[in-house]
């Protein structure tokens, strides 16, 4: 009896692992899955300590492929060197929480070495921003969402992605080696059975992109869609995300303190990631995430 509960449950693991991209949304249900989909990996162990008390070769086989079907979809990140070199432009974005008392000293320590700061859930006149202005020469808020820059901003507007009200800008920032459009976003929120309005500003934000002709742009903010999750695919590609491209591990900001998934993005078109990562963010329950690109 065990050792079908051992090759039953090893059948389904890999399955929900290698196919969960066939598998139907089920009213957002499964988007939710694919958010914590490395996570599996955790199932393998268990199977394994299950062959071992079934003593059958059948369960042995089947306890493997879970483990085998983890490590062709997410080794290579736990291995993965970032290829470094020269950069251009040092990036981040981080949700800064909205009643984080701290967020002026969560801002400072991941600004300190930064070109550009998108930043989320922003309260007008608050200590995030206040610290922002005093760091940075240029910046550009608008509502809870706001850019800050080293070089020089121009062409902003603000923007409605799908929610009723503007929680997304763009601008052009005009570095020493030529121009960089900037998206900063806070798209909506996705919930266990509610996917709606994420999905829905998901699609606004790639059509944004779709009809912008840039060269270089730069997509950052938390967009309430992990890596894994089926709605990636409607920005990854035209955009590369730079976790994925150049950074050490996956690279999970939320929730700050055990962080089990990556709703925080730096996505980008017309440059190189050389390098990326996490930074913690005081008081908030987001960690940033940074990157350095090369035109």
């Amino acid at each position: 009896m065990l050792s079908r509960v051992v090759v039953v449950l090893s059948a389904v693991v890999a399955i929900a692992l290698a196919g969960h991209q066939l598998i139907p949304a089920l009213g957002g249900f499964t988007p939710v899955m694919e958010s914590l989909l490395p996570w599996l990996g955790l199932a393998v162990p268990v199977l394994l300590a299950g062959h071992v008390l079934a003593r059958s070769r059948l369960a042995s086989a089947a306890a493997l492929v879970p483990g085998l079907v983890w490590a062709v979809m997410f080794g290579s990140t736990l291995f993965r060197t970032p290829p470094g070199g020269p950069s251009d432009l040092a990036v981040g974005t981080v949700n800064v929480g909205v009643r984080n008392s701290a967020s002026g000293e969560a801002v400072r320590m991941i600004a300190k070495d930064l070109d550009l700061l998108a930043a989320q859930e922003l309260t007008s006149g608050g200590p995030a921003a206040k610290q922002l202005n005093k760091m940075f020469k240029y910046h550009y808020p608008v509502s809870t969402v706001g850019l800050w820059s080293r070089y020089p901003i121009s062409e902003t507007r603000p923007l409605d992605v799908g929610l009723g009200w503007p929680r997304a800008l763009r601008a052009v920032v005009t570095t020493p080696k030529g121009k960089v459009t900037v998206y900063v976003m806070h798209l909506a929120s996705a919930r266990p059975g509610a996917t709606t309005s994420r999905d829905a500003s998901l699609a606004a934000a790639r059509k944004l992109v779709d009809d912008d002709s840039s060269k270089r742009i730069l997509l950052l903010g938390d967009l309430n869609t992990a890596t894994t999750d089926r709605g990636m695919r409607g920005l990854t590609p035209p955009l590369t995300d730079a976790q994925s491209a150049a950074g050490d591990g996956f690279g999970f900001t939320w929730p700050s303190e055990f962080p089990i998934t990556r709703p925080d993005h730096i996505l980008y078109r017309g440059m190189t990631a050389t390098k990326a990562g996490v930074a913690p963010a005081t008081g908030s329950d987001h960690r940033a995430a940074v990157a350095s690109l090369r035109f």
